[in-house]
């Protein structure tokens, strides 16, 4: 499973790639417990154990976020479309064995889990043998310099957040959602620009963005994503990997024909909004689609809006008064 580790251990501290194989090492030992813990006996450590699994959601959306991308940048679009099914058939595995969890249910957690564990290693396996070799056949220093913002975005399985890659010295990286330096915003004119009703200064129109309660995803007239605002409590993962992405490598292999079918609407002019609502997590979520023209009703790309709407769906009768108090 670990053919190109002596490859690996080569790399510069902190390396990306070097950082998948630590996380690959936590897995491994996580997938030994998992095969020995005998979930009827003793349930609450197959549950301890288990719930330690399911982080492995950060490395898949690391990978289809960040290293993905990157791929696509040199030619190699296969993991964007192969790698990222065989990614939401663990998703599906994981999420039927939480449900048995729930509900306590042994014999069908015996049987499946098994499923889960070989999938896992066979994925693993997969890693080692093709992706992780070719990756660093094809991006360069460069490429692998751009990867830690995004990287930590996201976040890793890893109990210790990894250093920077390449290191810096202490100090000297902060990362934007920590810069918390003050800045005097200037009132001149010459520091805003005029939209439609009003001038704002960029600063400003990052914040507006940042801190709308909804995801936003602009796709260009090229089909490529050209922005995402970073809100803290996103709906669904993004990071700066996505930025330049051809949209259809955008969307998990199962939804990539809806999207592409919007979009084909959108461009020949027959739609101009598309919505959707359903259960994730526990939560209700609201998302639409928007066709953006410019005055001349020319194309120039597509909005996506997420909002988590559950707590919106509970609300009844009226609310007049402030009640801080």
């Amino acid at each position: 499973m670990n053919s190109f580790l002596p490859t690996v251990e080569k790399l510069p501290k902190n390396h990306p790639v070097k950082v998948y194989y630590e996380e690959g090492t936590l897995i491994q030992d996580i997938l030994f417990e998992l095969n020995e813990v005998n979930s009827v006996e003793d349930f609450q450590k197959y549950f301890n154990i288990f719930n330690q699994l399911t982080t492995i959601e950060k490395r898949f959306a690391r990978k289809e976020n960040q290293l993905f991308p990157y791929l696509e940048k040199h030619g190699w679009n296969g993991p964007s479309q192969g790698m990222w099914s065989f990614h939401d058939n663990l998703r599906d595995q994981i999420r039927l064995l939480n449900g048995y969890n729930t509900d306590q249910n042994t014999i069908k957690i015996v049987e499946n889990l098994p499923y889960l564990i070989e999938g896992i290693k066979r994925l693993m396996s997969i890693e080692d043998a093709k992706l992780f070799p070719k990756s660093m056949e094809l991006l360069t220093a460069d490429d692998w310099k751009e990867f830690y913002e995004g990287d930590e975005e996201v976040g890793w399985m890893l109990l210790k957040k990894p250093a920077p890659y390449p290191e810096v010295e202490e100090g000297g990286y902060v990362h934007p959602s920590e810069d918390f330096k003050k800045r005097d915003l200037s009132f001149s004119l010459d520091n805003t620009f005029h939209y439609d009703e009003g001038y704002m200064t960029p600063e400003q129109v990052n914040l507006l963005l940042r801190f709308l309660p909804v995801d936003i995803t602009y796709v260009d007239e090229n089909d490529k994503v050209i922005f995402y605002n970073r809100g803290e409590d996103r709906v669904f993962t993004r990071s700066k990997g996505i930025i330049g992405r051809e949209v259809k490598f955008c969307h998990p292999p199962r939804s990539v024909d809806m999207v592409l079918r919007i979009v084909a609407e959108f461009k020949a002019g027959t739609k101009d909004v598309a919505e959707f609502w359903f259960n994730f997590k526990g939560r209700v979520i609201h998302i639409r689609y928007f066709a953006i023209r410019d005055n001349d009703k020319n194309y120039k790309g597509v909005i996506e809006m997420s909002q988590d709407i559950t707590e919106i769906q509970k609300l009844e009768g009226q609310k007049r008064l402030l009640d801080w108090d």
